[in-house]
């Protein structure tokens, strides 16, 4: 599956990256699938968290590192956030024994260190890879999306009101 779309934010903070997870959120839905790529402390978990607080779900979103996945139920009528940590994943086989496929129609799935494994989960994702700079607390957000679920223009367009570019 090639992408269809991509596009650059740069984030000036924790606070800013937070934000984009919350704006990001009023496009997601039931059936979703956003996978997180960067390094160690390039702000996957707290994109999560705006994510998080843009769906209104249950939290605190910390990462799910040691349990590998949680689930977040919507305080509202909402869907779900599934919170997936496949760093210590070594094949989509590990990720399928999961059974996120169970929940991935029911809620809004986010997998951190997905790159490589999640993709084949649904047939549409966002990627999302974040550099952060070592000098401050900024990160630039590089996004792709691929799959049906992103080439409505309208979806498009509100992809790109969150992107400092004009590549979606």
């Amino acid at each position: 599956m090639s992408p269809l779309h991509h596009g650059r934010a740069s984030l000036a903070s924790h606070q800013e990256t937070q934000d984009f997870g919350r704006a990001l959120a009023t496009v997601l839905r039931a059936g979703d699938l956003v996978i997180l790529s960067g390094d160690l402390g390039a702000g996957k978990t707290t994109l999560t968290q705006g994510i998080g607080a843009g769906l209104g779900v249950r939290g605190p979103i910390t990462s799910p590192t040691f349990v590998i996945a949680r689930v977040h139920p919507s305080l509202d009528r909402g869907p779900a956030l599934v919170h997936v940590d496949a760093y210590r994943l070594g094949s989509l086989a590990e990720l399928d024994d999961m059974d996120l496929d169970t929940d991935i129609g029911a809620s809004v799935t986010v997998v951190e260190w997905g790159a490589g494994l999640a993709e084949e989960l649904t047939d549409s994702h966002l990627l999302l890879h974040l550099q952060a700079d070592p000098r401050s607390d900024e990160r630039l957000v590089t996004l792709t999306v691929s799959g049906p679920r992103w080439a409505a223009p309208v979806t498009r367009a509100v992809l790109a009101a969150l992107l400092d570019d004009e590549g979606m």
